[in-house]
């Protein structure tokens, strides 16, 4: 089925949403990075070590097997997927301070794709306050 051969993959999208920020001249307020896209997640985590992205699939592989007795494989065959991506979350919100997001030191924002790779589409929206 499509999710046996599927890949997992994961990016570190940060300089990309940086640029958002920088582009639209927000100094102070909130950043929202939504994955839209139902295999997909948007996290904050250390981005200095790209073994954390793996890690973190390689986890959520042994939680939520492929194949496994999902009713959605039935379907189309990538419920661990979903499942995976359910457990992430497709958003984070991340604080604008002086035009700049606010992460800490080792922070970044990761985009994990559990059904590709596939081309994604991921919005980013800025609440000035």
């Amino acid at each position: 089925g499509a999710s046996l051969g599927a890949v997992s993959v994961f990016r570190d999208i940060t300089e990309r949403v940086r640029e958002s920020v920088k582009r639209a001249g927000v100094a102070r307020g909130l950043c929202q990075i939504m994955v839209l896209h139902s295999t997909c997640a948007v996290v904050v985590n250390e981005t200095a070590d790209p073994n954390i992205g793996r890690d973190v699939q390689d986890a959520l592989g042994r939680a939520v097997p492929t194949p496994g007795d999902w009713l959605h494989d039935r379907i189309d065959d990538n419920a661990a997927a979903h499942i995976k991506a359910s457990i992430l979350g497709p958003s984070e919100l991340v604080p604008v301070v002086d035009g700049a997001l606010l992460l800490g030191t080792w922070q970044g924002i990761w985009l994990f794709e559990f059904d590709g790779p596939r081309t994604r589409r991921v919005a980013v929206h800025l609440l000035a306050g």
